[in-house]
């Protein structure tokens, strides 16, 4: 398994190691032990969830507040997928600053998107499933957004604005200075 930080203090892109043959490939997803060594992140996890959809749609940015707050650990199960989180960390050095990682059922690339983050992806490909880790489970009452659009962000989310498709809800979200 091969780790990198981002340029987002905590948040890491991890490419599992794949063994191929002519029947198929093999590749461990998820080691509690092993995540937590090579990222000093707390590695327990208590929910995990999946989505399914169709090329443009873009699902975020989206966070859980306080004693609520989320990390994810995401991945691709089927498609391709522009995945992001944005730094919403008061007092972070990175506050404000986004990364976009392409995730795929080729690449088995996953992305770790610590609490304290604002987290959505945009679907590449035709179709895309996406499967996350929670280390806490959901809360609506405390559930918040950033606009996808926010110009103060400027993220390209790789899809042509005519094909964009998001919830009522994605629309209506506050801008970061909000």
């Amino acid at each position: 398994m091969k780790v990198t930080e981002t340029k987002l203090k905590g948040c890491f892109i991890i490419e599992p190691t794949v063994f191929k043959d002519a029947r198929g490939y093999f590749f461990e997803s998820f080691n509690e032990p092993k995540f937590e060594a090579l990222t000093g992140e707390n590695g327990h996890f208590v929910q995990d969830n999946q989505s399914a959809s169709t090329y443009g749609v873009i699902r975020g940015l989206h966070f859980q507040k306080g004693e609520h707050a989320q990390a994810k650990l995401v991945r691709v199960i089927e498609g391709k997928v522009l995945d992001v989180a944005v730094d919403i960390r008061e007092g972070s050095e990175t506050y404000g600053q986004w990364v976009g990682v392409e995730l795929s059922a080729e690449n088995n690339t996953q992305l770790y998107v610590p609490r304290g983050f604002a987290h959505g992806f945009s679907v590449l490909s035709e179709t895309a499933v996406f499967a996350y880790k929670c280390d806490n489970g959901y809360h609506k009452e405390s559930e918040g957004g950033l606009r996808f659009n926010d110009p103060d962000l400027g993220i390209d989310w790789g899809i042509p604005e005519d094909k964009m498709n998001l919830s009522e809800k994605d629309l209506i979200l506050p801008f970061l200075k909000s």
